[in-house]
């Protein structure tokens, strides 16, 4: 294009604006264009806007001095008798911007049409450049991007970088022309490097002097990564990240920034600033690292509880948090995050849906959804584009035993009915889920827009439905899934897998029970801030027991009676059950544990006050276990009470204590 405007004498070019973020080659592109210039014989002068005072007068006198004018010598007037084919490059324009509106207006409308000048910075062009006359005509602009895959990987082979390497480096990079050099650089000084972003400090620090060359102050800094490391930053959020009271002066310096852009949900960086800054953090400081992705998952868990339409953009803020985990990494695809909606099936809808199905199942899949339409039309969900249009469906139907029209129709609601009956039997008021169909109106069951949100619908339905305690999730191809629900914590089902239109389907499931979903929360960040999911099975915490009402009541009164004695609490059921989770760390001994039941324990009984209207309940369980003073016999005479008496009211007593740990249990 530049020799082209260079050559065309019809149409005279008065200025190209070419902008960028850092490092994406602008500088590079003007060397090469002096190159071009230097092949046709036209005269040109290079500035560094960095090299003189942001002023008229000093770029009128820095001017004047290339065109050899006398000082006192008018510069705009001397520029009307340049005849000659002349191009003067302005490199580093951003550090122009008090002169913007001076030489959009005054000096461009003074070039003569054989002089062009070509404008390079960070910065667009801002709206007064596109109103400005003769912006289509006159001034052409050039935004450079990232290379794309193809001359990516040419430019890492010209570079000698191996080609094994190429996808790592690329990923990390995301094509950023300065980032693969100096990537290249590093394999160029260490043959035989295994690239790892957290692993080569040196190229990630260079990416940092790039993109902030100094910061103000450590507080800038710690804005700066906390921005990094959250999708969209607010200053609500911001406050959170820095635990501060006031960020409205950073916020605004990271509004100022040229890699920062502010969009609807707040501010956020360059796909490669973003990389680099979380990459070196994580290399240079892991313990910050933790602690931020920490105070962002508190928050964004608060927001999830709230109700309203701030809880979608909650849980998608959730995931981006999480991305580096394997899991949502491989399958959701940012680029197409949020280009879909998620909405309750419409009887409009399921015409389209059932293609859908037809297409990718067959003839019975499409039936068996038919009855469940019938059934609970509530639990379909589609996935609307910007024009309405399903793209995707979803169904999350509540399996109950009592109706025995799905063991009849459904193969796959028969084995996860028969498997909760057998081996995981719901509690009262316990909810088992099936996730029975969801897909892609094209790509079925592989990464895709709808696929995505379908995966942030399940994380939705984990943590916002009440007394949920299993989830089953069949596949179309489980070989497929394997590591990645694996280290989600999702159990492979094989006994339940199920034959249906001459193909063979897997079956995941998770009791929520054993492992609670803000257990799994835990679990799933632990997994992605070790860095490797190879690590999984030692940083698992162990999985909850999940006892019947039953078994429940027995192991509290174990637990009362063997109050006093560390050794026989710390192989107490309770220890493992959620009652117990909710209130201590999964990785703590036993005997902390067993502590913690201790603590557990003697609050309820506190409690009884309260939850019974007879004091003597109180007084008597008191005196049992909390503050022993004998025997059961001992105790009835020091209450001067008949042992019958006292019997009654001690096993009213536990019963009252077993009910509040059972609702803290099941609730």
């Amino acid at each position: 294009m530049f020799r082209s405007v260079l050559t065309d004498k019809a149409e005279p070019v008065k200025a190209l604006y070419i902008h960028g973020p850092g490092g994406t080659g602008k500088t590079t592109l003007l060397k090469e264009c002096i190159r071009v210039c230097d092949e046709c014989g036209v005269d040109h002068a290079l500035w560094d806007s960095r090299d003189f005072e942001p002023s008229i007068n000093a770029f009128l006198e820095f001017l004047g001095r290339r065109l050899d004018l006398a000082e006192d010598e008018d510069v705009l007037a001397a520029l009307q008798t340049v005849s000659q084919r002349f191009v003067l490059f302005l490199d580093t324009f951003e550090m122009l911007q008090p002169l913007d509106n001076w030489i959009r207006d005054e000096f461009i409308g003074r070039v003569p049409d054989s002089m062009m000048v070509v404008l390079s910075g960070r910065a667009t062009p801002s709206t007064s450049w596109r109103a400005a006359p003769g912006w289509r005509r006159n001034i052409k602009p050039l935004a450079l991007r990232n290379l794309n895959s193809d001359d990516g990987h040419s430019y890492l082979s010209l570079r000698d970088v191996p080609d094994d390497q190429h996808e790592s480096v690329l990923k990390f990079t995301h094509g950023h022309p300065l980032a693969l050099a100096l990537v290249a650089d590093a394999f160029a000084q260490h043959p035989g490097l295994d690239f790892q972003p957290e692993q080569t400090p040196d190229v990630i620090q260079a990416l940092l002097e790039q993109f902030v060359e100094e910061t103000p102050g450590p507080s800038h800094r710690a804005a700066l990564e906390a921005c990094a490391l959250v999708r969209a930053t607010t200053e609500s959020l911001l406050k959170t990240l820095l635990a501060a009271d006031d960020v409205r002066e950073l916020f605004d310096w990271l509004r100022s920034l040229t890699f920062v852009e502010a969009g609807p949900t707040g501010l956020f960086p360059h796909d490669l600033a973003r990389e680099a800054l979380i990459a070196d953090l994580r290399w240079r400081n892991p313990d910050r690292y933790v602690e931020l992705h920490g105070r962002a998952r508190s928050y964004y868990l608060q927001r999830l509880k709230q109700t309203g339409t701030g809880r979608q953009l909650a849980l998608f803020d959730f995931l981006f948090l999480h991305r580096a985990n394997p899991v949502i990494h491989s399958n959701f695809d940012w680029q197409t995050a949020g280009m879909l909606r998620q909405d309750v099936m419409q009887e409009s809808d399921l015409n389209v849906v059932l293609d859908m199905l037809r297409r990718h199942e067959g003839e019975e899949s499409v039936k068996i959804a038919q009855h469940w339409y019938r059934r609970q039309a509530q639990n379909f969900f589609v996935y609307r584009d910007a024009s309405g249009a399903p793209q995707g469906f979803l169904t999350a139907f509540e399996l109950n035993s009592d109706d025995s029209s799905e063991k009849e129709i459904d193969p796959a609601a028969r084995a996860c009915l028969a498997y909760l009956e057998k081996s995981a039997s719901l509690r009262p008021g316990e909810q088992a889920t099936l996730f029975r169909f969801w897909m892609d109106r094209t790509e079925y069951q592989r990464v895709s827009p709808a696929q995505g949100a379908i995966f942030a619908s399940f994380l939705r339905h984990y943590l916002t439905t009440a007394r949920l305690a299993f989830t089953f999730l069949p596949c179309d191809d489980p070989a497929y899934w394997l590591e990645g629900f694996s280290h989600a914590d999702k159990m492979r089902l094989e006994a339940l897998d199920f034959d249906l239109n001459g193909h063979r389907y897997g079956m995941y499931g998770h009791d929520w029970r054993k492992r609670p979903p803000s257990v799994w929360l835990d679990l799933m960040a632990r997994l992605e801030l070790s860095g490797d999911a190879r690590t999984a099975p030692s940083l698992q915490p162990p999985p909850l027991v999940v006892l019947s009402r039953e078994d429940f009541q027995a192991a509290v009164r174990t637990a009362l009676r063997t109050l006093g004695s560390f050794t026989e609490l710390q192989t107490n059921p309770l220890l493992k059950s959620r009652v117990v989770a909710d209130q201590i760390d999964s990785d703590v001994s036993f005997a902390e544990k067993a502590a913690c039941l201790q603590s557990l324990l003697t609050e309820m009984v506190d409690q009884l006050k309260e939850a019974v209207s007879d004091e003597e309940v109180h007084k008597t369980i008191y005196c049992t276990y909390i503050n022993p003073i004998g025997t059961q016999e001992e105790v009835a005479d020091a209450l001067n009470l008949a042992f019958s008496t006292y019997r009654r009211r001690l096993r009213k007593g536990i019963e009252a204590v077993t009910e509040l740990l059972w609702q803290r249990e099941i609730t």
